[in-house]
């Protein structure tokens, strides 16, 4: 079980890898454009900021959190719309990240423990909180870092997302419309530091192997699972490769493989 203490550095540290990617940036390349459709750079650390302020409202004022979903002008473009609402020139929109992400942690840090604080269509810990936001941070660091053609190394920070997309197994078969199994799955990744990072039981028929970042890639849909190293073994760790997603909400459109058509790296036995 990780201490919300450990999860708030690592939140801050992860934050902290993604800033110094754009801090320095020209204006110029916060328009460029990132692997999701009609965002920019920009539009991704807008998203951030947009994401750690309401996350703040559901830690600190749950009924104006609540309010904001309610009064939403249209509930299926929460994520566009506040990416869009906090967008703004650089320097503005660098600041406003700044010092909502410190805040959040802070507020976090002061969360009850065992309150559940409300979120999209759930109630979450203050550590899930935290692990989430590793997770969209890390996420959307990846997306600038494509635009702008940085391979970043991966950190043991990445335990949090593949912990994140182990737990939301049955939501993305959900998520799918498709029945949640209930056959255990096996899942046994490469750790960035040699080690071997494993959850589920040791038994369970259906597994999933491979890299820690491929599977975090994949969880988050990053990458198509044709081009990663994950090999799936038995008939519902092959079909959780296919609508894995750690994320909430409805399915996301996911990325077009890059290798062409066919499972060329990521296999099925």
């Amino acid at each position: 079980m990780v201490d919300l203490t450990d999860l708030r550095t690592d939140l801050t540290d992860e934050s902290a890898q993604l800033d110094d990617l754009v801090g320095a940036l020209p204006p110029d390349d916060w328009a460029r454009s990132t692997p999701a459709p009609g965002w920019t750079v920009g539009h991704q650390i807008a998203h951030l900021a947009w994401t750690d302020h309401v996350a703040l409202l559901a830690a600190t004022d749950p009924d104006a959190f609540l309010a904001s979903v309610t009064s939403a002008p249209d509930p299926t473009r929460l994520v566009e719309d506040g990416a869009e609402a906090f967008l703004a020139p650089p320097a503005e929109l660098l600041a406003r990240w700044r010092v909502g992400r410190v805040a959040l942690t802070e507020a976090l840090a002061a969360v009850p423990a065992g309150e559940k604080l409300p979120w999209y269509g759930t109630r979450m810990s203050a550590a899930s909180m935290a692990t989430a936001r590793i997770m969209e941070t890390w996420a959307h660091g990846e997306d600038v870092a494509d635009a702008l053609g940085v391979t970043r190394a991966p950190t043991g920070r990445l335990r949090h997302v593949v912990h994140l997309g182990f737990r939301t197994l049955g939501h993305g078969f959900a998520a799918h419309g498709r029945a949640v199994p209930t056959a255990p799955v096996r899942l046994e990744l490469a750790a960035p530091d040699g080690g071997t990072w494993a959850h589920g039981p040791a038994g369970a028929a259906d597994r999933v192997v491979g890299p820690a970042l491929d599977f975090c890639l994949l969880v988050t849909q990053r990458r198509h699972r044709a081009d990663l190293a994950l090999v799936a073994t038995g008939p519902v760790a092959d079909e959780w490769l296919d609508v894995a997603q750690a994320f909430a909400g409805p399915p996301g459109a996911g990325r077009e493989p890059l290798v062409g058509r066919g499972r060329a790296a990521g296999a099925a036995v």
